[in-house]
C-alpha cells in the first residue's frame, strides 16, 4: 500500500471518529492499568461492570493491596482468568508501592516488569495514560491491519513495527484507538460491515461484503 492511500485511510477513520478514546472506564493511570490487565480475553463491557464496583471500594495500589487476593476476587469473578488476574494485580500493587512510590511508571521496561503486563498492555498505558505515540496490537488491530492492507504481517510484532513505521506522524497518537474501534464495530471478524465502512473504497480486502436485500 502506498503512503497516499495509508494517509487517506487514516483521514477516513478520523472523519468517522474525530475524538477516539478507549472504551474502558478509568480516572487515573493506575485504574487504567488494572482495567487493561483485566481486559485480556474479556470484553471492555464486562471489565467496566466489574471495575465500577471495584473502584468504588479500592482504586489505588495501597487499597488494592489491602484487599488482597481474597478481597479482590469477588469483584472480578465474572471475568475470565480471574484467579490469575487477581494474583497479578495484587502483586503488581505491591511492586508499585515498594519500587515506584505507588505511581505507574512511564517507562516500557518498568511496565513490562509488572506481573500480568505484556507489551500490549504497556502500549495501552503509555498511549492512553501518558500520551505516548504507541500502537497496541490486539486481535482487532491485527485483523484490520491485515485485512485492509494497511500493515500486513504474520505476527503481532510485525504488524506493530509496520504500523509504527508507516503511520503518518499526525495520526500516530490516535491510530491505536481508530483501528481498535473500527475492528470492533465495523471491520468485525465474521462478516465485516463493508457497506457501512468509511474506508471501503480504500481498503484492499478482496471479498468485501455487500448490503443485504431487505
Amino acid at each position: 500500500m502506498n503512503p497516499a492511500r495509508r494517509e487517506a485511510i487514516y483521514r477516513g477513520l478520523r472523519c468517522a471518529t474525530p475524538s477516539p478514546r478507549t472504551e474502558l472506564e478509568f480516572s487515573t493511570p493506575y485504574e487504567l492499568l488494572v482495567a487493561v490487565t483485566l481486559s485480556a480475553q474479556a470484553t471492555d463491557k464486562s471489565v467496566n461492570l466489574a471495575t465500577r464496583k471495584l473502584f468504588a471500594r479500592a482504586r489505588t495500589p495501597q487499597q488494592i493491596l489491602a484487599l488482597g487476593i481474597e478481597g479482590l476476587t469477588p469483584f472480578i469473578r465474572s471475568i475470565g482468568l480471574y484467579n490469575t488476574k487477581a494474583k497479578n494485580i495484587v502483586t503488581a500493587a505491591r511492586i508499585l508501592i515498594e519500587e515506584y512510590a505507588g505511581e505507574v511508571p512511564r517507562e516500557r521496561e518498568a511496565l513490562e516488569g509488572l506481573p500480568g503486563v505484556g507489551r500490549k498492555t504497556a502500549n495501552v498505558v503509555l498511549n492512553v495514560a501518558y500520551g505516548e505515540p504507541t500502537i497496541a496490537v490486539d486481535t482487532h488491530v491485527f485483523r484490520v491491519a491485515n485485512r485492509t492492507g494497511l500493515a500486513p504481517g504474520r505476527t503481532v510484532a510485525e504488524v506493530e513495527r509496520k504500523l509504527l513505521k508507516f503511520t503518518p506522524p499526525e495520526f500516530l497518537q490516535d491510530a491505536h484507538h481508530w483501528l481498535i474501534l473500527h475492528g470492533r464495530h465495523v471491520c468485525v471478524a465474521r462478516r465485516p460491515r463493508c457497506p457501512d465502512c468509511a474506508i471501503a473504497e480504500l481498503c484492499e480486502y478482496k471479498t468485501k461484503t455487500v448490503a443485504e436485500v431487505q
